[in-house]
């Protein structure tokens, strides 16, 4: 079936099978959090982005293959709520934005810093760090070689919008980020997976970008 990307807690996951990744997306808990699952189709190595809730539904979906590592995009409790209990079922090392590992409860086995280059079997990601939704968040991008580049956003850019900020310094801090580090290095064709809620594509949101500016949110 075609992936869509929407999804819904207590659903099915909803997967998108490229060329050298599969992306499993599942909404959890009561906030209708993402969580993604990557699958390198040449290893087997998995990876999880944001262990938000419900770890009986994350682990099924893992499998018995399990995983070797999982990202929090950000500090924010609604995103780390079965961290603890999916490290303890498979071992998997942690990765979270510097700057935000303080305020996550379990501990960060490696701090990511902007450009650093995370792996899922044959698969790189890199990590762009951008501030404003919070100190230490962080996208992940994977420049898919057979086609069009994919970004997880974590909570700081959606379909409409980017993340919640608290003050102007903060909403320009993540504004800046996002049109350097994404929009501005990153194709019309790139696919965005945020925090919750539906996908997008930078090409879908670009026409806004001075809109969003001009409101403040």
């Amino acid at each position: 079936m075609t992936y869509s990307g929407v999804v819904k807690v207590g659903g099915p996951a909803d997967v998108h099978e490229l060329t050298d990744l599969m992306i499993s997306k599942v909404a959890v808990g009561p906030m209708n959090n993402n969580s993604y699952l990557l699958r390198c189709r040449a290893t087997g190595e998995q990876l999880l982005i944001d262990a938000a809730d419900e770890p009986e539904t994350l682990l099924r979906m893992i499998g018995d293959d399990s995983i070797a590592s999982v990202v929090t995009t950000h500090r924010h409790g609604d995103h780390w709520q079965a961290l603890a209990e999916v490290v303890r079922s498979t071992g998997a090392r942690t990765y979270a934005g510097r700057y935000d590992a303080e305020g996550i409860p379990v501990p960060t086995d490696v701090p990511v810093e902007d450009g650093d280059t995370i792996r899922v079997g044959r698969v790189e990601l890199t990590a762009r760090h951008l501030v404003g939704h919070t100190p230490g968040s962080i996208a992940l991008v994977y420049d898919d070689p057979h086609g069009h580049p994919h970004v997880f956003t974590g909570d700081c850019l959606f379909p409409g919008g980017p993340g919640r900020t608290t003050g102007p310094a903060d909403f320009t801090s993540l504004m800046d980020g996002l049109e350097a580090k994404l929009f501005g290095s990153l194709a019309d064709e790139t696919w965005i997976y945020p925090g919750h809620g539906n996908d997008s594509t930078l090409g879908a949101e670009r026409p806004h970008l001075a809109e969003w500016r001009e409101r403040g949110w």
